[in-house]
């Protein structure tokens, strides 16, 4: 009898040992999944927050350089309707360290970010310039890093330009439109958004202004200086706070 529980019990053993084996391999190849996919794409879960960072230059529709660190709209965009549809992720955040770029390809960004019905968080690190403004203002709440700055500008255009009176139609409509969806996603009132762009003297081959930390929150474009941890810990209070007041069925 005695010697039929221990090979029950050693049988048990290899059992557990195997699964244990199963489970640590499946946790490699997961971490292995997840190495990856930061690396291609600069986004990955946490748990129940998806992180997602905006670096280097916002391409549009034309492909840059091989050596030009970019952010890819066409992987951005996907993946922001996967996590509004996705039953797992909570809350999404959003690392910037961007010098701006395409503008259209901007605003798609931050218009589908904005519409998104779960918590988001921002967080301006090196620097959110130009079109990275609007994306940094899209979320729900907004942090910057105290030595992180933002670069407001009007729009500039690449290659060839007619010097035609539609053309300035055009910027002026362009503009408005940048200028029109910040204003409505943070607290900076129109007036001074154009003021601030307009500025001369600040930049040395451009109109501008540069803000630096606590300036951005000062002039209302973000809402805190702060870091990961501040970052972090916010949204996890959104994410707690919309959970509490949805509907629950009983």
């Amino acid at each position: 009898m005695s010697k039929n529980k221990n090979c029950h019990r050693k049988s048990a053993e290899k059992e557990q040992e195997k699964q244990n084996n199963k489970n640590k391999e499946e946790k490699r190849e997961q971490e292995s999944h997840q190495d990856e996919r930061i690396e291609k794409t600069g986004q990955a879960t946490l748990g129940n927050i998806h992180l997602i960072t905006i670096i280097g230059e916002v391409e549009g529709h034309d492909n840059l350089g091989n050596n030009a660190k970019t952010t890819k709209y066409e992987h951005i965009l996907p993946q922001l309707a996967a996590i509004e549809d996705s039953r797992e992720i909570e809350g999404l955040l959003v690392l910037l360290n961007t010098m701006g770029g395409d503008v259209e390809a901007g605003l798609a960004i931050a218009e589908m970010i904005a519409s998104l019905s779960k918590p988001t968080v921002s967080l301006v690190l090196g620097g959110s310039h130009s079109i990275g403004v609007p994306i940094a203002v899209s979320t729900d709440y907004s942090y910057i890093v105290p030595s992180g700055t933002m670069v407001i500008h009007p729009v500039r255009m690449n290659g060839m330009v007619i010097g035609a009176p539609q053309t300035f139609d055009y910027f002026k409509q362009m503009q408005d439109r940048i200028t029109g969806f910040v204003c409505r996603h943070c607290r900076v009132s129109r007036s001074r958004m154009e003021e601030m762009m307009m500025t001369t003297g600040i930049l040395t081959k451009d109109m501008g202004t540069i803000l630096v930390g606590e300036d951005a929150v000062r002039e209302g474009i973000i809402n805190e200086v702060g870091g990961i941890k501040e970052a972090m810990h916010k949204l996890y209070e959104l994410i707690s706070s919309s959970y509490n007041n949805a509907p629950h069925i009983e």
